[in-house]
């Protein structure tokens, strides 16, 4: 039995090293990695080969393939077979990774996506796990899954990012659930840290770019304003020293005036021009802070590396996400609920179950024909806690969805049947030519 393990992102193979470490990868005589890059830019990224630390990461596997290479100038996200070519791809893929005609076993990441979905496919008759090392985990399928992929998903490992909290992915198929403990991945961070060398005073705060302009989110202007919120937090605490760690694929312009800005502030900024792991820079400097929007960074600093957070521009956000189910809205929630709100975590002593119960319902009004037996639940949190948690819902989502509660609704006459619209359109019209008739009559009448 062969494993072929899916890797499309540096915290991806720092993550499946743990994840090795902690034995939760399936059985296998071999277990081979499959570096499938993920950026959307990769001529403007480093290869996950180059990364730092790469060596040591991938020694936990027998051998290592380059998907992405294979797959050049094409992306591997890019890379969709027709259903008369997925014989041929396997050929190719068993010749060039020398697989033989040895049965397999996949570990994938998201397997909505392809280049996941899409080795699903070739490899027709493998077994199959999730592996999940964001926040997006704990929302829900995406997609319905064909039957075909549905029949042969066994489990899923997902790290514990918010401790205690169980996942909605592949829910609807009931999986098997291998859980990562925090520790594992700490120690990866740690053992990362050792070996990178940061000319960087500790104490200052760390702010996490997200270049949430890429996702569609917002426009430059606006993520510049988002970012400049974060460095009025690091004023506000009256830290000296902010370093910012740029999204991969942000431009170097948005940085520039973000120093500008931080300089009229009395801030020393510092640019993090580094390859190396969010989580890895936290464990070598300690922050006194971290600050972003809703990265997954803020999750692994509070719960994994012990680091105070802050989060900024998350209620707005929450409003501003579309569609409803964007598969953003369950990090952006977990967020704005723990950093923002402040709700305990499962896991943790004094949890009155509210975050796990907010999410179902979160989970419901996103994908709500996959997930028809969480309407109850969400049903009974919206009815006993929606004024307190109506930034996550919004009030278009609850009315289509006919959840509670019902004052909240939007009265709209689009909501009505399309003959009954065209009737009100008629007796408007016929109403508003009475009144002008009768008007001009009046008008007669006072001359």
């Amino acid at each position: 039995m062969i494993a072929l393990i899916e890797a499309s992102s540096y915290f991806q193979l720092a993550s499946l090293a743990a994840m090795a470490d902690a034995g939760l990868l399936p059985e296998a005589d071999e277990r081979i990695l499959v570096l499938a890059n993920g950026s959307q830019v990769p001529e403007l990224t480093t290869p996950l080969d180059e990364v730092p630390g790469f060596e040591q990461l991938a020694a936990r596997f027998d051998r290592v393939v380059d998907f992405a290479a294979l797959t050049a100038p094409r992306r591997p996200a890019q890379f969709n077979p027709r259903e008369d070519e997925l014989l041929i791809f396997e050929r190719l893929l068993r010749s060039a990774w020398d697989l033989g005609n040895e049965p397999l076993t996949l570990v994938l990441e998201s397997i909505q996506v392809n280049p996941a979905r899409a080795l699903a496919r070739i490899f027709f008759d493998s077994q199959l796990w999730i592996h999940s090392d964001g926040l997006m985990s704990y929302g829900p399928t995406r997609n319905r899954l064909p039957m075909p992929l549905r029949q042969r998903v066994i489990g899923t490992i997902h790290v514990d990012l918010v401790p205690g909290l169980q996942p909605h992915l592949l829910a609807e198929l009931e999986p098997r659930r291998e859980i990562l403990e925090a520790g594992g991945l700490a120690g990866i961070f740690g053992e990362l840290a050792q070996d990178a060398e940061f000319d960087l005073p500790s104490g200052g705060a760390l702010v996490l770019g997200q270049y949430l302009g890429s996702l569609g989110l917002m426009d430059a202007e606006e993520e510049f304003e988002l970012h400049l919120e974060m460095l009025n937090e690091v004023a506000r605490r009256e830290l000296s020293t902010v370093l910012f760690k740029a999204h991969p694929s942000a431009s170097a312009t948005s940085a520039a005036r973000l120093a500008a800005a931080a300089k009229d502030m009395g801030l020393d900024f510092r640019l993090l021009n580094t390859d190396h792991l969010a989580e890895t820079v936290i464990s070598a400097v300690n922050p006194a802070v971290v600050i972003s929007c809703f990265s997954t960074g803020l999750a692994t600093a509070k719960y994994i590396l012990g680091t105070e957070v802050h989060a900024v521009g998350t209620g707005r956000m929450l409003q501003a996400l579309a569609p409803y189910e964007n598969s953003n809205r369950i990090p952006l929630s977990i967020i704005h609920a723990l950093f923002v709100q402040d709700l305990p975590v499962p896991a943790h002593a004094g949890d009155d179950g509210r975050l796990t119960e907010l999410l179902i319902a979160v989970a419901y009004c996103m994908q709500a024909a996959q997930l028809p037996h969480l309407r109850e639940q969400a049903e009974s949190f919206l009815t006993a806690h929606y004024p307190e948690f109506s930034a996550h819902f919004k009030r278009r989502r609850i009315t289509k969805l006919d959840l509670p509660p019902h004052w909240a609704h939007i009265s709209s006459r689009r909501s009505l049947p399309s003959k009954v619209r065209g009737a009100s359109r008629r007796v408007l019209r016929h109403g508003s030519k009475q009144f002008e008739t009768l008007s001009k009559s009046l008008s007669r009448l006072a001359k």
